[in-house]
């Protein structure tokens, strides 16, 4: 047997349906990974997966709680590292049901900046992430961690766009 190929997956929750559902375009290339280059080679490949949690800006992610000591916020970001852990069970549960290798893990941070540095970080083969298949009107106001990942990140990038009948009616939704 060779060398094994090191594929980075950035994966994060979906918009619609909270952890720890995957987002649409997650699961899409989680998926297309799996089908059209692991296939049956199971062996062959080592799947990283990345869930970056952006931290909300005030500390105040849910309005209607009240948060009155230290300990009332390292619940909630105890609560945050437990949701974001579910998220990548699933990507680690699917791996050992089909016996392809898999490490994931929980960074903090702006997504693109996050996956970027850690392709920097880890080297892998090459990075895959989804893509919204955002128009240029919708990318101008939310921007694309796609976009920008293949610009910056320091590997081959493959993105996967989301299937046309799995776009929610808000497509920047995910």
């Amino acid at each position: 047997m060779g060398e094994v190929t090191r594929i980075m997956v950035a994966v994060n929750e979906s918009s619609l349906k909270g952890y720890p559902h995957p987002s649409i375009s997650s699961k899409g290339a989680f998926d297309w990974t799996i089908k059209k280059i692991v296939r049956d080679n199971v062996s062959s490949f080592n799947l990283l997966f990345l869930h970056v949690q952006v931290p909300d800006e005030d500390g105040f992610d849910d309005m209607d709680s009240i948060y009155a000591s230290p300990d009332d916020f390292k619940r909630m970001k105890q609560r945050d590292r437990i949701r974001g852990a579910h998220l990548l069970e699933y990507f680690v549960n699917k791996c050992h049901e089909i016996g392809v290798g898999c490490q994931a893990w929980i960074k903090q941070g702006d997504p693109k900046e996050v996956i970027c540095h850690e392709v920097k970080r880890v080297q892998p083969d090459f990075l895959v992430v989804g893509s919204r298949g955002l128009g240029p009107f919708q990318k101008v106001f939310v921007g694309t961690v796609s976009e920008f990942c293949v610009k910056h990140a320091e590997c081959p990038v493959i993105t996967i766009k989301r299937k046309a009948d799995e776009t929610p009616q808000d497509p920047v939704d995910d």
